[in-house]
């Protein structure tokens, strides 16, 4: 296989997804096919990865913060290869997916818990603590808008294939019919439906409009067709809210040693890029709503 074999869809990668993470994950990946490694278990090793880098942000050592970035780099290549190995090998799944998104949640848990404590030890206030929880409740809410439309772009690229798009009332009846026995199977669906329904919420306009094409397939065709191009050049915006952008700032933040300035830029700047954002996505959805 090529490397361009194991993009989602090239319209959605970043430049630094293309140049550097889809380059160096597809070496990984192929890597640890010949090793019969599994994606589940290059995602835990990526997450080990970006938990220490967050605890590593927590001393006001740059040359231990450094060090911290650069197992943050290798968290993130891992976090791109597990998804190319399950592409390389033909073994996608749900619950790879769920994982995956478990272990970045903990990842960013790390940097947030340490670098609180770490500007509350500096700053000797105890409002920084109100102040890190709200920076990651909103990096959450960002993290989730920018994966929901990412998502539904490649659900109407590749014409409903692919399987990555959920919804929340189809995973509540998949989890009330699984027995309590497969406790580890009915608590991901469990998580994963209240994750579903948060992205839902945050996106009615876009939510109907899928269902929308989904069940009106006479005209399906020509509104995915208008979708598509005008959705597209949305996604320069929305990097700014994913990974790569935000480890940038964020390192940027911790070479100058103002790690709390990271907290400030997610409270107002970001916020502010996401609310435009989510209503420029409305607006689009209504237009091609009957």
């Amino acid at each position: 296989m090529t490397i361009e074999s194991t993009y989602k869809a090239r319209e959605v990668e970043g430049v630094l997804d293309l140049y550097f993470y889809r380059r160096v994950g597809f070496w990984l990946a192929c890597l640890f096919a010949r090793m019969r490694l599994t994606p589940i278990a290059v995602t835990v090793m990526g997450g080990i990865f970006g938990v220490a880098a967050g605890h590593l942000y927590y001393y006001p050592d740059l040359r231990l913060n450094v060090i911290g970035m650069a197992l943050h780099v290798c968290a993130n290549a891992f976090d791109n290869a597990d998804g190319q190995l399950a592409r390389l090998t033909s073994t996608q799944s749900r619950a790879g997916r769920i994982i995956d998104s478990y272990a970045d949640h903990f990842v960013w848990l790390s940097v947030y818990v340490h670098l609180t404590f770490r500007c509350v030890g500096t700053s000797g206030s105890s409002y920084v603590y109100l102040l890190g929880i709200a920076a990651a409740l909103s990096h959450g809410l960002q993290g989730a808008a920018a994966d929901y439309y990412r998502t539904t772009y490649l659900y109407f690229l590749k014409g409903g294939a692919g399987g990555e798009l959920d919804r929340s009332d189809a995973l509540a009846e998949e989890y009330r019919a699984i027995a309590w026995t497969d406790l580890w199977r009915k608590f991901l669906v469990f998580t994963h439906r209240n994750y579903t329904s948060q992205q839902e919420m945050l996106s009615p306009g876009l939510c109907r409009l899928r269902d929308h094409l989904s069940v009106s397939q006479s005209e399906s065709g020509l509104q995915v067709k208008e979708y598509l191009p005008r959705a597209r050049p949305a996604f320069k915006w929305w990097g700014f809210l994913m990974t790569n952008t935000r480890m940038i700032i964020l390192f940027l933040c911790l070479c100058a040693g103002r790690p709390i300035l990271y907290f400030w830029l997610e409270l107002t700047a970001a916020n502010l890029l996401l609310l435009v954002l989510i209503r420029r996505q409305e607006s689009l959805s209504r237009d091609l709503l009957p």
